[in-house]
């Protein structure tokens, strides 16, 4: 991604990381196909950002810079807005541009007057064109925007649709584990797929960002409180919590890619020997309607913990790293769940099998849909609640219904 500035080694720098001293960088540059400077922070300027904007989204990103002059390149602090400029230019876009572009935002004060500043707006190049401002597809054009034609407009569908094949391809990478190879029916798995937007493939990925992610995703263990594993694989690392016997012991494993995309894979925690007997003891006393013969009992707290506490990984690796949920695109997967029985000893499950049966997982190997979490909607988005709630969603518990009972039910369980 392009950066007017650059650190003392000559490295981009990162909009976080521009001070009020790098401005003096701009003297050497020219507006341009992913530059652009604005005096004054007017209500006519406002009126333009949107556009800019969007041209910026629909091409590979851009940097705008308010409160500097286009011919001179001279600072011109503008005042401090009294909102917050994210905020902002979040408003004018959302009520111009359609989708919702990304962008990130900041206000740069002047260490010897904090009450004006610059006004930086980094640009993402967007993944889903086209961006549409007030009913026009914008594109930049040398160093102005104009509008698209003929084989531009084709080109920014073809990219959208390439991201989301892109997407849908990732989202069947496999873990390996030797015990499913000869365990009956096959090792059941909760899979959760984060596809970082923005990036492709290993864009850009240097030794020191890979060394620098998989320090984050480290730490994030450290934090749980959890042993680490570390395995490579061809274009990724894994992370494992280690078993004292890897071939027969299920293992919970993270899939770490260069440009940060995760897969979280969690084997389900099965009723075995003496606990699994005890199960179906209680569901031939409480006259309960019975699984299949030969059916695979879930234990549904620890698979629940297990599930929940894994996925928080991903939280803590993503406040590390200090990247927005609102750049991934999210979906889960049953992987071989196809008729596993949820068992819980649990009061309020127990009773609730007596009228409606046990929950049992009612379909074959399943993928969600693809949710898009930069559409704006998603800023308290936590890993952690969208696994634990969404692996008991897809096995049977009836999250969202009006029935007092089946919310008991879904309060006894996700407790748990």
């Amino acid at each position: 991604m392009f950066s007017p500035f650059r650190d003392e080694q000559g490295a981009p720098k990162a909009l976080a990381d521009v001070t009020f001293a790098d401005l003096e960088q701009l003297h050497d540059l020219e507006e341009g196909f992913a530059l652009e400077f604005k005096q004054t922070f007017s209500p006519g300027v406002r009126r333009k950002i949107p556009k800019i904007v969007a041209s910026f989204a629909n091409s590979r990103g851009g940097w705008l810079v308010i409160g500097v002059s286009d011919a001179e390149k001279d600072v011109c602090p503008v005042p401090r807005p009294t909102a917050d400029v994210s905020q902002t230019i979040g408003e004018l876009c959302r009520r111009h541009v359609s989708p919702a572009p990304r962008f990130d935002a900041r206000f740069v004060p002047d260490p010897t007057a904090p009450d004006q500043g610059v006004v930086l707006v980094e640009v993402f190049e967007g993944d889903f064109p086209p961006y549409v401002a007030d009913g026009v597809v914008e594109i930049r054009e040398g160093s102005t925007s104009g509008p698209a034609a003929g084989t531009a407009l084709v080109d920014l569908y073809d990219k959208a649709t390439r991201r989301r094949l892109e997407v849908r391809a990732f989202c069947k990478r496999t873990v390996h584990y030797p015990m499913a190879e000869t365990a009956p029916g096959n090792l059941p798995l909760f899979n959760l797929y984060l596809f970082r937007m923005g990036r492709s493939g290993d864009d850009g990925a240097t030794r020191e960002r890979i060394n620098a992610n998989a320090a984050a995703m480290r730490e994030a263990f450290s934090q749980q409180g959890l042993a680490c594993r570390v395995q490579h694989a061809h274009d990724s690392l894994v992370f494992r919590t280690p078993a004292p016997d890897e071939t027969v012991v299920a293992h919970s494993a993270i899939e770490l890619f260069p440009s940060e995309s995760m897969k979280l894979s969690v084997p389900a925690v099965l009723l075995e020997g003496t606990e699994r007997e005890r199960a179906l003891g209680t569901m031939t006393r409480r006259a309960l309607f019975p699984p299949a013969a030969g059916a695979r009992l879930i234990d549904a707290p620890a698979t629940m913990r297990r599930v929940t506490q894994m996925a928080s990984l991903l939280d803590r690796y993503v406040r590390v790293r200090g990247i927005p949920w609102t750049e991934y695109a999210v979906a889960y997967e049953l992987e071989n769940m196809a008729g596993v029985t949820l068992w819980s000893d649990d009061e309020t499950y127990l009773a609730y099998a007596e009228h409606h049966g046990v929950l049992y997982c009612a379909t074959t190997d399943c993928l969600s849909r693809v949710r898009y979490l930069d559409d704006g909607a998603h800023d308290t988005f936590r890993a952690r609640q969208f696994a634990g709630s969404h692996f008991f969603e897809a096995c049977g518990l009836p999250l969202g219904s009006p029935s007092k009972e089946d919310n008991d039910l879904v309060d006894a369980l996700l407790r748990t």
